[in-house]
């Protein structure tokens, strides 16, 4: 009888305890797959080769002659602290595989340039270690797990043509024999991958499984697809459940989107965003890099709600990321400003999905590079000038750091986290409601879990001011309202919501009952 209640008292002992370490306790003991299908990865993009870059001389870029360096695997670990400080719970890696020389972009080639699955770019390579290069990279993973941030690694959807002239037999070709350039992305040629049983025993699917393979056995968590729109069905389903078959709990982030509907070629597949999840993929990018184009609450209400009704078809959790700003997209900074860039922060921490944002966003960089188009100092491609996409993040190129030294859109990103943290199971489990609003103007929803919810209300407008009313659900005398972002003259009577919003302004407050 003794040893019965001294178990039972152990029990209680050991729950409270649990209840005492509270939820982010809890969401480092989680895989990253569990964590991405339950919304509760933070992610944060960076490309290696520029995360810690040291332009000494401030011309933003990177010359090695001149005593500079670029980021590599041994030089990003100083600043995981950093991104631990910000909340971030997961990275994003830019391709760290092998970049294609030939027919090239930038001085330094594409980081979607791939030219061998095997190994890893050296480019990322510490020359001061004495480490080889896959211990770096194993050192760097294991650094992100001693912080309990976890690792997705991107997996490039084409070849570059220094791969083609190596292994021909793994392209699409065209009538006249020569490799074909899907869309504009002129430094890779498309991947010839069979649709059927030949799948099994083609090397470019034995190439893909020794990708993945190799991601397992350095520690990485997951893999995030580019464009796997590109490859068919059959293909991604195999993929992913030899990946399973190695780690169970491995992660599939898919690049694609309801905006996708037509093949990068007319030679190359489409398979849309629903046919991936069905594949096995945990989730995909979604269309909020959109928001840029959106006007409405409905627009917002529309994206939300598709996204929850296709999710409910799976008998797997499936989620998406917060895409709006990615490596592909311009700057928030160039589109509307701090106030827009705001915007974004809050939609990141409130809506039904993992926050994401690219290295320098929350360090406030346009990513303007007076180098671009300029013939180049130093060069290691065919490439003999500065290559960039003005307002996108350099993966072209040896370059600067990104960021600068404003702290606005970082205190602004503390700030929503703090609110997400403390209402993490509001966010990540609760309903999502748009609320009834006299002005469409106005982005207006609740999310809404037990007793508690988070009231989010935004003037899209960034240019004027709307005056709005809106609707509030599970409101009465007896209910604590806490604001968290603004306050000033709004005004409650009953259950509605008045106010004037200033241009881009954010109102954010808590219910509980």
């Amino acid at each position: 009888m003794f040893l019965k209640k001294l178990v039972y008292l152990f029990a209680v002992i050991l729950l409270i305890c649990n209840y005492a370490f509270g939820i982010e306790e809890s969401i480092d003991t989680q895989s990253l797959r569990e964590m991405f299908q339950n919304n509760n990865s933070v992610i944060y993009s960076l490309n290696i080769r520029t995360f810690n870059a040291d332009d000494k001389d401030g011309n933003g870029i990177i010359q090695f002659s001149r005593g500079e360096t670029s980021g590599s695997f041994i030089n990003a670990i100083d600043r995981l602290d950093e991104l631990k400080s910000l909340g971030i719970n997961t990275v994003h890696l830019l391709p760290i595989t092998p970049v294609g020389k030939i027919k090239a972009l930038g001085t330094a080639g594409s980081l979607y340039s791939l030219s061998d699955f095997r190994g890893l770019n050296n480019q990322l390579s510490d020359a001061q270690s004495e480490l080889s290069l896959r211990n770096q990279a194993k050192k760097f993973v294991e650094e992100c797990h001693n912080r309990n941030i976890k690792v997705i690694v991107d997996l490039p959807s084409c070849g570059a043509y220094d791969l083609f002239i190596n292994r021909p037999d793994l392209f699409v070709l065209n009538e006249d024999g020569s490799p074909v350039i899907p869309a504009d992305w002129t430094d890779v040629r498309l991947f010839n991958v069979p649709d059927d049983e030949k799948l099994f025993t083609s090397d470019i699917f034995v190439l893909h499984k020794f990708f993945v393979r190799n991601m397992i056995d350095l520690g990485v968590d997951g893999i995030r697809a580019d464009v796997a729109t590109l490859k068919p069905f059959i293909f991604w389903q195999e993929l992913i459940k030899y990946a399973r078959s190695l780690n169970s709990d491995f992660m599939f982030l898919a690049e694609a989107s309801e905006s996708w509907t037509k093949p990068a070629s007319d030679k190359a597949y489409f398979t849309d965003y629903k046919k991936l999840l069905e594949a096995g993929f945990d989730g995909y990018y979604g269309n909020y890099f959109e928001l840029k184009n959106w006007d409405t609450m409905d627009e917002l209400e529309d994206a939300v709600i598709s996204q929850q009704k296709v999710f409910k078809k799976y008998s797997d959790k499936k989620s998406v990321i917060g895409s709006f700003e990615t490596h592909d997209e311009v700057s928030p900074l160039i589109i509307g400003g701090e106030n827009y860039s705001k915007i974004i922060i809050w939609l990141n921490a409130t809506l039904p999905l993992n926050p994401y944002y690219v290295d320098g966003f929350l360090q406030a960089d346009d990513y303007i590079y007076d180098y671009s188009n300029k013939k180049a100092a130093e060069t290691y491609t065919d490439d003999d000038y500065y290559y960039v996409h003005q307002g996108q993040i350099d993966i072209f190129n040896f370059s600067r750091r990104p960021g600068t030294d404003s702290t606005i859109l970082s205190d602004e990103h503390k700030l929503a986290m703090n609110l997400r943290n403390n209402f993490l199971d509001v966010i990540t489990k609760g309903s999502f409601v748009a609320l009834p609003s006299d002005n469409g103007k106005v982005f207006a929803y609740q999310r809404i879990y037990k007793k508690k919810s988070v009231v989010v209300i935004i003037n899209r407008n960034l240019v004027n001011a709307e005056d709005v009313k809106i609707k509030v659900k599970k409101i009465n005398k007896k209910s604590k309202i806490t604001f968290v972002k603004d306050k000033s003259d709004k005004l409650f009577s009953k259950s509605s919501f008045s106010a004037k919003l200033k241009p881009a302004e954010i109102i954010i407050f808590t219910i509980e009952n």
